[in-house]
C-alpha cells in the first residue's frame, strides 16, 4: 500500500516509525515531515494545513491510505476532501473534529448526553466573562474555545489572573480567532489521565493508558505547554477504572456523536481528571496526543496500520491489539523559552551516540537538516527522547541517560517525568 502521513511533529515521527514496519507498506510519504521522519519516509514540502495540495498530491501519487496526525487539517476538513476524491483516510470528518475544534461544542454535547465534565459557561463578550469569574470560587479555568496548539488554557488562582487571561484571549487575541469565544469552567481536583480509544463510528477500542506532563517546569510548575513528557502504562489506570471510563465517557460520546449526525471515526483522546466523584472529562482531542503517541507506539506489539484502516472501514469490532508489558517513557527536549519566544536554527549534536543506546529511540518533533547535513532545531518542542524499560525507573534512567549524551546547550527539559508513577511505587 502507498501511505501518506500528514504532519511534522513527534507524533507523526512515531506514527511513521510504526507504520513503516508494516509489511503492507510499499511506499511511505510524509507531508511535510521533519529530519527524523525523513529516515522513515519520503518527505514532501506540503504544509499540513494545505488541504487542496495534500488532496491533489494523494490523487497524483495514487495514495491508498492517508493518516492525518495534527488537529488543524482535521478541523479544516482534509478527511472530507480526501473522501470526495475517493481516498480513504484515518481521522474524523470536520464535523467529528468539532469535539476538539470547539471546547464549547464538546461541553454542550456532554451536557446534552449526561457525560461527566466540569461545570462551565460560554462567553463571547469579555465583560460578561469577567462578571462570571468574579461570582465564582477560585481557582477557575479559562479556555479559548478554538484550537490553540495546546496552549489556550489558563488555570487562574487569583481574580486578577483570571481577568488578565480573559483580556489576553478575547481583547489581545493571543490565540487569534480561537479566543473569540471562551469556556470558563470549575477547577477540578485530582490526578490527570490521558485515555485513548480508536473509534470506527460505532465501536470504540481502548488503547494502552498514558499520562503526560503539561507544564513546562519540574513539579508541574510554569505555563501549560503542548506536553513535556509522558509514560505508559499509567499505574492509576486499573482495569476497573478503564471500564468505568469506557462506560461513562467514551462509549456515550461515540453514541452521542452518531445520534447527532456526526459519526466519529479516528482516535478519541480524552483528557480526564480522576476526581473523588469519579472520572470527569476535561477535554477531547480528536488525534493522538503528543508525546503520548510516542510511548504508545513504543509499547505496541501489533501492526498499527490494519487497526487504523479498520477504524476507517468501520470494522474495529474484529480487532485486538497487543501491548508490551514493559514501560515506555518520553522526555521532551524543547528550545529555551518555550512555550514563549524561542530561537530556531540552533545545532543539535550527539544523536549518533544515542542511537546505539539500548532501549532508546529519539523521535523528532521540530527539526530540519541544514544544507551541510547539520541537525538544527526548528520548533518549540524539538526532540522526544524515549525509552523502554522493565519498569518506569529503568525507562526513566535510560531516557535521561540519553538526554545527558545530547549536546544542545540551547535546549531544556523537565527532569522529573514519571514522578507520579514513581511516587506511587514507593508508597506500595
Amino acid at each position: 500500500m502507498r501511505i501518506l502521513v500528514v504532519g511534522s511533529g513527534g507524533r507523526e515521527h512515531a506514527l511513521c516509525w510504526a507504520i513503516a514496519a508494516s509489511p503492507l507498506v510499499t511506499k511511505l510519504f510524509a507531508a511535510p515531515g521533519n529530519a527524523g521522519i525523513a529516515e522513515e519516509a519520503e518527505c514532501v514540502a506540503i504544509a499540513a494545513e494545505d488541504v487542496a495540495r495534500l488532496t491533489a498530491f494523494a490523487v497524483a501519487q495514487k495514495i491508498d491510505f492517508v493518516v492525518v496526525g495534527p488537529e488543524a487539517p482535521l478541523a479544516l476538513g482534509l478527511v472530507d476532501r480526501l473522501a470526495e476524491a475517493g481516498i480513504k483516510a484515518f481521522g474524523p470528518s470536520a464535523a467529528g473534529a468539532a469535539l476538539e475544534g470547539s471546547k464549547g461544542f464538546m461541553k454542550d454535547l456532554c451536557a446534552r448526553h449526561g457525560i461527566p465534565t466540569a461545570a462551565y459557561a460560554r462567553f463571547t463578550e469579555p465583560g460578561r466573562a469577567k462578571a462570571y469569574v468574579a461570582s465564582q470560587g477560585l481557582p477557575i479555568v479559562v479556555k479559548a474555545d478554538g484550537l490553540a496548539a495546546g496552549k489556550g488554557v489558563v488555570i487562574a488562582t487569583t481574580l486578577p489572573e483570571a481577568i488578565a487571561a480573559i483580556d489576553s484571549m478575547m481583547a489581545e487575541r493571543i490565540f487569534g480567532a480561537a479566543g473569540a469565544e471562551l469556556v470558563i469552567e470549575e477547577f477540578l481536583e485530582g490526578e490527570e489521565l490521558s485515555f485513548f480509544a480508536l473509534v470506527d463510528g460505532k465501536t470504540a477500542l481502548p488503547l494502552a493508558s498514558a499520562q503526560d506532563h503539561k507544564r513546562a517546569g519540574d513539579g508541574d510548575t510554569g505555563p501549560n505547554t503542548g506536553g513535556m513528557g509522558a509514560y505508559s502504562p499509567a499505574p492509576v489506570a486499573t482495569q476497573v477504572l478503564e471500564a468505568e471510563i469506557m462506560g461513562s465517557v467514551i462509549q456515550p460520546t461515540v453514541a452521542a456523536m452518531a445520534a447527532e449526525g456526526r459519526p466519529f471515526k479516528g482516535v478519541l483522546y480524552a483528557g480526564l481528571m480522576l476526581t473523588a466523584a469519579g472520572p470527569k472529562l476535561l477535554e477531547y482531542n480528536t488525534r493522538f496526543g503528543d508525546p503520548e503517541c510516542q510511548v504508545l507506539c513504543l509499547r505496541l506489539m501489533s501492526d498499527l496500520l490494519p487497526a487504523l484502516i479498520a477504524s476507517a472501514d468501520g470494522v474495529l469490532d474484529k480487532f485486538h491489539l497487543r501491548w508490551q508489558p514493559r514501560t515506555a517513557l518520553t522526555v521532551v527536549m524543547a528550545a529555551k523559552g518555550y512555550p514563549g519566544d524561542y530561537e530556531k536554527g540552533t545545532e543539535i549534536r550527539g544523536l549518533d551516540a544515542v542511537a546505539a543506546m539500548e532501549g532508546v529511540k529519539v523521535f523528532h518533533a521540530g527539526t530540519r537538516r541544514a544544507e551541510d547535513g547539520r541537525l538544527l532545531a526548528n520548533g518549540g518542542r524539538v526532540l522526544g527522547v524515549s525509552a523502554l524499560g522493565e519498569d518506569i525507573a529503568e525507562a526513566r534512567r535510560r531516557a535521561y541517560g540519553a538526554i545527558d549524551a545530547i549536546d544542545w546547550p540551547e535546549g531544556f527539559c523537565r527532569r522529573d517525568i514519571g514522578w507520579r508513577a514513581l511516587s506511587k511505587l514507593k508508597n506500595i
